[in-house]
């Protein structure tokens, strides 16, 4: 694994060939379609600290919430390509959006360029006390005989959570019926209260109610284990033949000049690089996952092709 310091030394390496005029300490603007103390506006800020230290610039982020990032994204498809303006975003309005918007507004190998992965998450499917259900394969076999306990929530319509849902269903044969929510606060309050059997949604936003014994988190999507919640499967040790993560990425515009990609790639990865930002990532139940320009394009484009399949089985039909 590569250390803070290495990262720092290929930082000053990239940095080399000058992007920007020696005497231009004008800011950075970091883009983020989600609120203010999400787990992503969290690593936004962590992401901001360690560009500012290695570029000796202002790196401003401001939250710009609404319609699922696509206001942020918008907003950095007419940025001009100069590095000011970059955005922190998951990787879902690339990958799931283009399938399910007939008018989503921007194309998503177009009008951006991939810069960064910073990070991942798991989303994690959680029961509460309307039902007795102690694993995932327990509560499909008692959604399947009681449409009452085959509502699911998620915190909206097209969200990772929402598709993991489908292939939930898809995979154990079970028809489960969608609950869209705006937001995950409301959610998990009607999961504790009982009107919802169970939900999936970011694990983050289960882990205090989980603790407190309100609800069961019950598997969460990734390929591994959560550090945090290491007793919890995964849906794959659960039995359940799926597995899905979101990737957290740092984008610009489109038409940035690839030295200049170089560099802000070398200013952001080290933010995200050694045991420090883990520990921090971790209070949020995010994952350190540094990733190179290309490494981040091909997970888009992998998960974009995924993605198609899983919709068109699920037969959403565009908004």
């Amino acid at each position: 694994m590569t250390t803070r310091r290495e990262w720092l030394a290929l930082a000053g390496l990239a940095c080399a060939p000058k992007v920007w005029a020696e005497n231009d300490r004008s800011p950075i603007r970091l883009l983020v379609g989600l609120a203010p103390g999400s787990g992503n506006d969290f690593t936004a800020r962590l992401v901001a600290d360690g560009m500012k230290e290695l570029l000796g610039r202002p790196v401003n982020v401001e939250n710009k919430t609404g319609v699922g990032q696509r206001l942020a994204l918008g907003e950095l498809r007419r940025a001009a390509p100069d590095g000011r303006t970059l955005a922190l975003a998951t990787t879902g309005p690339f990958v799931i959006y283009p399938h399910i918007y007939s008018r989503l507004g921007y194309d998503p190998f177009k009008d951006f360029t991939p810069i960064a992965g910073v990070a991942s998450f798991d989303v994690a499917i959680a029961a509460g006390p309307r039902t007795n259900a102690k694993s995932v394969r327990e509560l499909m076999a008692l959604a399947a005989t009681d449409p009452a306990l085959a509502a699911f929530g998620s915190p909206g319509n097209g969200s990772l959570s929402h598709f993991v849902g489908i292939a939930l269903g898809l995979t154990s044969k079970v028809e489960l019926t969608h609950v869209p929510y705006k937001d995950s606060g409301p959610l998990v309050v009607d999961l504790v209260s009982g009107r919802l059997p169970f939900v999936i949604t970011g694990q983050s936003n289960l882990m205090e109610p989980h603790r407190q014994g309100r609800v069961r988190i019950l598997a969460v999507s990734g390929e591994q284990r959560s550090s945090v919640l290491p007793e919890v499967p995964t849906l794959r040790e659960a039995g359940i033949a799926l597995s899905s993560a979101t990737t957290v990425g740092i984008f610009g515009p489109a038409g940035m000049a690839p030295e200049l990609v170089r560099s802000l790639q070398a200013a952001i990865l080290p933010a995200v690089a050694g045991a420090e930002a883990r520990e921090k990532l971790a209070r949020h139940v995010f994952s350190p996952a540094p990733s190179s320009a290309e490494s981040l394009v091909a997970e888009i484009a992998a998960e974009h092709r995924r993605f198609a399949s899983l919709v068109k089985a699920s037969g959403y039909l565009p908004e």
